[in-house]
């Protein structure tokens, strides 16, 4: 039986985490007897109300598998066959999502390039000039990543902005959420506030990487995109039979604010971690911590030896800038230690 791993602790993903306390004893309590297959059971019912709680009596939430399927599901929700969807060009559903919406939905991405993740007004302007037009696809939906790819939260007015502009406009505003929980305690604020009251139509919400053994949900806050969600997330392979097992851990982040403990100690360790090496020559942030990732450019060779101890991505092999990910259960003691040698290798290859 494997029980130990070859890193001493992973910063590749928080994918790579384990499994909150809560969420395993959540699971082993649901473990009880028989129950309704499909979603039918009371521990579903519990999860659909803390949604309700947490987002709005307005929101809908259709526990997912993972992040892709909600994402497809939801974007289908809003498309014709004749739409595209607005996206920077480091969105998920663009680079790690093996095309699946473009598969899956038969829709056209239209890529906006950004400097740090993070979408603009201006950024999308100039592509609903072909709003009317039967030779384009017609822009139907802008999504964006909260947080993005590159580690950098929207604030509550920014999506604000982007929603009024696409609403005067007949667009809708999609949201892809794994890490929304970590923009919320960065910031200061709740869920809600970065959602629903910003105006956003349609998310997936994240917790797998803060703390769920595999969870995720589509939440849907513009009831009347609502009706079709149950046959598109069956159609999608999105439906679990035995749905409790799965709802049950998405009620357990939800509950007792375990999602913002979570978060707000992942992204502490990220901080952690970059304020220990961010004044080593040689060493330069691409972008401000402003969640649980840090985008740090490294010597080469620094990198080359570091990744023999420890498990992390190359972002930008161009500029050597690579990718750290804390997680709920990334310590302090881990943190220094990982610094210690980050400062070891850098001033080896300085």
């Amino acid at each position: 039986m494997l029980t130990t791993t070859f890193f001493p602790k992973s910063f590749a993903s928080d994918n790579h985490a384990g499994v909150h306390p809560a969420i395993l004893t959540a699971i082993a309590e649901a473990n009880a007897g028989d129950a309704p297959a499909y979603g039918a059971d009371p521990w579903t019912e519990a999860m659909e109300d803390a949604f309700r709680a947490e987002f709005g009596d307005q929101a809908t939430a259709y526990a997912m598998f993972n992040g892709t399927g909600a994402n497809v599901v939801g974007l289908g929700l809003m498309l014709r066959p004749y739409d595209s969807v607005l996206c920077p060009a480091t969105a998920h559903i663009n680079t790690h999502e093996g095309g699946a919406a473009e598969r899956v939905l038969g829709a056209k991405l239209v890529l906006c390039p950004t400097d740090d993740g993070k979408i603009t007004v201006d950024d999308i302007r100039d592509h609903l000039s072909v709003i009317g037009n039967t030779q384009y696809a017609q822009p139907r939906v802008l999504s964006i990543s909260q947080v993005t790819e590159c580690g950098t939260a929207y604030t509550a007015e920014e999506i604000a902005e982007l929603a009024e502009f696409l609403h005067s406009r007949g667009l809708f505003l999609h949201m892809d959420g794994a890490r929304l929980a970590n923009a919320a305690a960065e910031l200061g604020c709740s869920m809600r506030a970065l959602t629903a009251d910003a105006g956003v139509d349609v998310l997936s919400f994240g917790g797998t990487k803060n703390g769920a053994m595999g969870a995720e949900a589509l939440v849907i806050l513009r009831p009347e995109l609502d009706p079709p969600a149950l046959f598109l997330r069956k159609q999608g392979m999105q439906l679990a039979s035995k749905m409790r097992f799965v709802s049950v851990q998405l009620t357990a982040l939800l509950t007792d604010g375990l999602w913002r403990e979570n978060a707000a100690h992942a992204n502490a360790m990220a901080h952690r971690l970059a304020d220990g090496v961010s004044d080593l020559p040689g060493v330069s942030l691409r972008w401000p911590v402003q969640s649980n990732a840090v985008f740090p450019a490294l010597p080469e060779k620094a990198i080359t030896e570091l990744q023999q101890r420890y498990l992390f991505h190359m972002w930008d092999a161009n500029e050597n800038v690579v990718r750290w990910v804390t997680s709920f259960d990334t310590t302090p003691e881990e943190v220094d230690t990982f610094v210690s040698d980050i400062r070891t290798a850098v001033s080896a290859h300085s």
